[in-house]
């Protein structure tokens, strides 16, 4: 075989090795090691270590600061979850209509998703010490006139504003294509049936947008699971850690105890756990789907 005749035949192995490459060395490889280091006692630095077993899973599992941060982690999923899909179907059903200048509100819309969630987390920091806080004198609004990420009854719906503030913009694009799919003599046969707006929504668009609400699921429970650069720009895991998630627990362990066996564990748990939740999830779905 020539080889021209060999380069035609094996092209498309080639292609395919590239990315099968990058995912072994750069996913499947920490990924094992990971867990193999979860299973010692290794403190990220030395080249000694020792194999303890599930040692560190015990560990985790009876430290208390576990149990507060996965309170606290699944309240702030269970509301970026419920957010992100409430408030991205209703707007996404707004900017689905014809009205004037929908293209810039719909790129209005998607522009804090470019923005570095770090940078963001440091703006919003400023806007609660002074912003807000002005805000609310102006206004006479006494829970206002107080930075809301220094009081422990107001910071999770404050961290949670934020992260919706950016977290909505990729639901919306997700819903918006949803809705543009659905046929229109689909809802214009609804119409003359005599079906209402709310009608139309409950038994056409909703369950149209099951595939696309499953997909959003699936982004805004990894997101609130494993949030941790705007947790880490906005409070630290304050105030006196009712704020600290399992990412930035994961962050903890590593950088300030130097106990990376200990994170590689906790990762390893919240892997699993979002992958239990995910199959969980998308079983379920796919019962509804149209």
């Amino acid at each position: 075989m020539n080889q021209k005749g060999f380069l035609a035949k094996y092209w498309a192995y080639l292609f395919v090795a590239v990315p099968i490459g990058l995912q072994l060395i750069f996913f499947f490889y920490p990924l094992f090691t990971g867990i193999f280091y979860s299973l010692t006692d290794w403190n990220g630095i030395s080249k000694n270590y020792q194999v303890i077993g599930i040692q560190n899973y015990i560990d985790i599992l009876q430290n208390p600061d576990f149990y507060t941060s996965m309170t606290f982690t699944v309240l702030f999923t269970i509301g970026l979850v419920v957010g992100e899909i409430v408030l991205g179907i209703w707007l996404a059903t707004l900017l689905n209509r014809k009205i004037k200048a929908v293209g810039f509100f719909r790129t209005w819309y998607f522009f804090p998703a470019v923005l570095s969630t770090v940078t963001l987390g440091l703006i919003f920091v400023q806007l609660f010490n002074y912003g807000f806080t002005q805000i609310g004198e102006i206004l006479h609004l006494e829970w206002l006139q107080e930075n809301l990420l220094v009081k422990e009854n107001t910071v999770i719906p404050a961290v949670l504003f934020v992260a919706l503030w950016q977290g909505l913009a990729m639901p919306v694009i997700i819903f918006l294509s949803g809705l543009q799919s659905i046929p229109e003599d689909v809802k214009e046969a609804a119409a003359i049936d005599g079906a209402n707006r709310s009608q139309q929504f409950f038994n056409i668009e909703l369950p149209y947008l099951l595939p696309s609400i499953s997909m959003v699921f699936i982004l805004a429970m990894k997101s609130g699971l494993t949030a941790f650069d705007l947790i880490f720009a906005l409070t630290s895991g304050g105030p006196d850690g009712k704020t600290e998630s399992l990412g930035l627990l994961v962050y903890n362990y590593a950088f300030v105890h130097n106990k990376f066996s200990n994170a590689n564990a906790l990762a390893v748990i919240l892997f699993l756990f979002i992958i239990v939740i995910s199959l969980v999830q998308m079983k379920i779905s796919k019962k509804f789907e149209v």
